[in-house]
This record gives structure tokens, sequence and C-alpha cells, in this order.
């Protein structure tokens, strides 16, 4: 065990955390979104919501302060102003966790996919609501 991990970030998650340069992503992702098959590298949090992970990976993920959109979240299929309930909750886990000021910013379902297929890693999580997914960009920290 660690001093201020929290327990639900498995070893292979923050080996991928920590494995990650600055300006390389990882995707939070729900139960029906196509990690494997975007080729990424994968780790599974099955019992887990994906509001909870944020909170856990924000708390030891420094945000990228260096872009303007360090935070992505998908967008509804023919219904781009329609803000989900569980976005809400990412933008005030976000406000509250992060070490910059967050703001989410939407893309469109392929485009949110094209993303994810550079990301560094994806950590699916069993999260049933639609749209619980979430790109972050790693920052660095500070001297």
């Amino acid at each position: 065990m660690l001093r201020n991990i929290p327990p639900i970030l498995s070893p292979e998650i923050l080996w991928a955390l920590r494995a990650m340069g600055h300006g390389d992503d990882v995707v939070i992702a729900d139960a029906n979104f196509p990690a494997t098959a975007l080729g990424a590298r994968v780790h599974r949090l099955d019992g887990l919501t994906a509001t909870d992970v944020l909170q856990a990976v924000l708390t030891v993920l420094p945000m990228d302060r260096f872009v303007d959109s360090p935070a992505l979240v998908m967008e509804v299929v023919d219904d781009p102003d329609v803000v989900p309930p569980i976005v809400d909750e990412f933008q005030t886990i976000a406000t509250t966790t992060a070490d910059i000021p967050v703001t989410l910013d939407r893309l469109e379902r392929f485009a949110f996919y094209d993303r994810a297929k550079t990301a560094f890693a994806v950590i699916q999580t069993g999260e049933t609501r639609l749209y619980g997914n979430i790109i972050l960009k790693k920052g660095v920290i500070g001297a």
C-alpha cells in the first residue's frame, strides 16, 4: 500500500499514469466504449463508475496548462447542445480536484474516437450512464 494514492488505482494504472509524458492523453471510458477495438492500451476497472475513477485520477495527474482544452468529453449524437448529467458531474469533479482550472470541451463522437486512438491508455470502467467518457491531457509538475 502507498499513502495518499486512491486505492482504486491499480498498479498497472499507476504505471500508465506515471509513464505518460507531458501532452499524452488518457481516456476514462464507460462500459460501452470500444476501447480494445481502437487499439489502445486498456486497463479495466469494471466495478467502478467513471466519476469515481476521474476523481482518483485527478488526485495524481497534473493537467496540461499549455493547451486550450486539457479535458474533452463526447458530444451527444444528433443533439450536441445537450449536456448529459454525467458530464455535469465530470465538470464538478474537475473543478474541485484538478490542479488547474479546467472547463470541459466537447468533441463529436467519431472525432472523440479518433483522439482516443492516439491516447497513451484507456481506463475502461463499469460506468453504465451514457456519455461517461472523458479524455485528459497530462501536464507537468512545476519546480
